[in-house]
């Protein structure tokens, strides 16, 4: 039996937070508009060897959509604590493939997950950038699509965020880890 090898390699990351003083049910609410659910009959189409029509759908599918999501804060529950916190995987499947076409391993992170959670003041956005995330593969075709990604996804989620009242203007923090 051969033994296999692992490879471990740092990489620097970027986290960003974006504060908003929505409550978090007005934010989630928004998000939800402003970035709809993908259309999985997209992926019977192309389980089925429908590859071309899967594709003029998704040339026809907005920017970014929710893939999936998780509701943390219920986990918490476990623990006797009731928090609202939600974890969204948020991509396009066309983006994806103009990075793993390069680099498969890219779609380790491809959806980018982003976290809605609740704090004492409103809302908060977490996620890692992708310019940085993916930067670690080294890859100039992938680092160019990331960074349409990353400016995709900080304009939705920061429009997200600002929705409602006058006073409720998103703050971006990024730090690097």
């Amino acid at each position: 039996m051969a033994t296999p090898t692992i490879e471990t390699r740092p990489f620097t990351n970027e986290h960003v937070t974006i504060r908003s003083a929505n409550p978090f049910t007005e934010t989630k609410a928004r998000l939800e508009s402003l970035v709809p659910r993908i259309d999985d009959g997209i992926f019977t189409l192309l389980r089925y060897g429908e590859a071309e029509r899967a594709l003029r759908e998704l040339e026809a599918s907005p920017n970014l959509s929710i893939f999936s999501f998780r509701d943390h804060g219920a986990l918490l529950a476990i623990v006797g604590q009731k928090r609202r916190s939600i974890q969204y995987d948020i991509g396009n499947p066309l983006t994806a493939s103009k990075m793993t076409r390069h680099q498969l391993s890219a779609g380790i992170y491809a959806p980018i997950r982003v976290l809605l959670r609740e704090d004492g003041e409103g809302s908060v956005l977490e996620y890692d950038r992708p310019a940085a995330v993916f930067r670690q593969f080294g890859d100039p075709r992938v680092d160019a699509v990331a960074q349409r990604l990353d400016q995709e996804l900080q304009a939705v989620l920061q429009t997200a965020a600002a929705s409602g009242s006058e006073n409720a203007r998103p703050q971006a923090e990024g730090r690097a880890s």
